[in-house]
């Protein structure tokens, strides 16, 4: 099942403030791309459009080709997963899962033996196939989040919205339902959309980002374009540490305020800027300035850790690059590997 939002514009109830500003986004049929950014960057706002549950906006939004409001539409169904689960607590596990047969008209509705069925089919595909007479309370978070995913699936939807679905779980509880949920992607040929603040997580499990900020799509690329042709500081910033030297380009070199930072030819024109670098690109230039490690670390995972000082200012600096200077050798930092972006004066 595929996406589409061509010039989609929403606003908030009863004002001209837009939550969603001139979306345009393509999910094709089979793909998984996740809605990342900050809180209020309209992620949320935008998986609740794609799933009809916002339905009073601007410009167009079709579902397989179709605008959302087609009479067709029913038959291309969706499953939403919440973050809070939205398991019914006075139910077993199989009844949370056949919730969506159940409640179909009759005529769609599939009988008592094919519900029961297809929730054991659900049981087995989530791995809880024992406890299909427990409820909810009974459940670790990652069972709740597996009933939900499966109570989702009951329908069998060709377009599964999830929003935040891992947030309650623990890290390592986190990765394993997460890759779970990839191969279950995978295994069902489903249409998936996930919302998500962790761009560590989003990295991990789609295969597009889709970046938000103030209701805005300001890059929607894989993970390996959006790291290596970042196209704002936001989108940089938000997928990993970052480091800022303030400077002005002269006669094509990028010349820094900080002395103890070497400057380095540049394409841009003259005007003051800012060169953003991730902390692993920044190098150590001996007998090039007056900067020094005031100490060093290395970390569990193999990488090295530096406070540095330098003239204006103190910096830490993770690296998987071993250095031989002394904590009391002078040198100075090349960030030639650094990304200046055109409107950032």
């Amino acid at each position: 099942m595929s996406v589409t939002l061509q010039s989609f514009t929403q606003y908030a109830p009863g004002s001209s403030r837009k939550i969603l500003d001139n979306i345009n986004l393509t999910v094709e049929d089979g793909a998984f791309i996740a809605l990342v950014g900050p809180s209020g960057a309209g992620k949320t706002s935008l998986l609740r459009a794609i799933g009809g549950l916002s339905p009073v906006y601007e410009g167009h939004l079709l579902i397989d080709g179709l605008p959302i409001g087609h009479s067709d539409l029913p038959k291309r169904k969706t499953g939403f997963v919440f973050q809070n689960y939205a398991l019914f607590r006075h139910m077993s596990v199989a009844r949370n899962i056949s919730f969506g047969l159940d409640v179909l008209p009759r005529k769609h509705r599939p009988d008592r033996a094919d519900i029961s069925a297809r929730v054991q089919d659900l049981l087995d595909l989530i791995q809880l196939p024992h406890l299909a007479h427990a409820r909810p309370d009974q459940l670790s978070g990652g069972q709740r989040q597996r009933v939900a995913l499966a109570r989702a699936l009951a329908t069998e939807p060709k377009l599964l919205l999830l929003d935040e679905p891992f947030g309650a779980l623990d890290p390592i509880v986190r990765r394993t339902i997460r890759r779970w949920l990839r191969e279950l992607h995978d295994k069902l040929g489903l249409t998936t959309i996930l919302v998500t603040h962790d761009h560590e997580e989003a990295l991990d499990i789609a295969d597009r980002l889709v970046v938000m900020q103030d209701g805005r799509i300001v890059q929607d690329a894989d993970a390996n374009t959006l790291n290596a042709y970042p196209q704002t500081p936001f989108v940089m910033q938000f997928l990993g540490e970052t480091l800022e030297f303030a400077g002005e380009i002269q006669n094509k070199h990028f010349i820094p305020e900080d002395t103890d930072v070497l400057p380095f030819p540049v394409t841009e024109n003259n005007g003051k800027t800012t060169v953003f670098i991730r902390p692993s690109e920044v190098r150590f230039v001996a007998h090039k300035g007056a900067a020094h490690i005031l100490s060093q670390t290395r970390n569990p995972n193999g990488l090295y850790h530096y406070t540095v000082k330098t003239t204006q200012r103190t910096l830490d600096i993770t690296t998987p690059v071993i250095t031989e200077h002394a904590e009391d050798e002078k040198f100075g930092l090349d960030i030639s590997q650094g990304k200046i972006f055109p409107n950032i004066r």
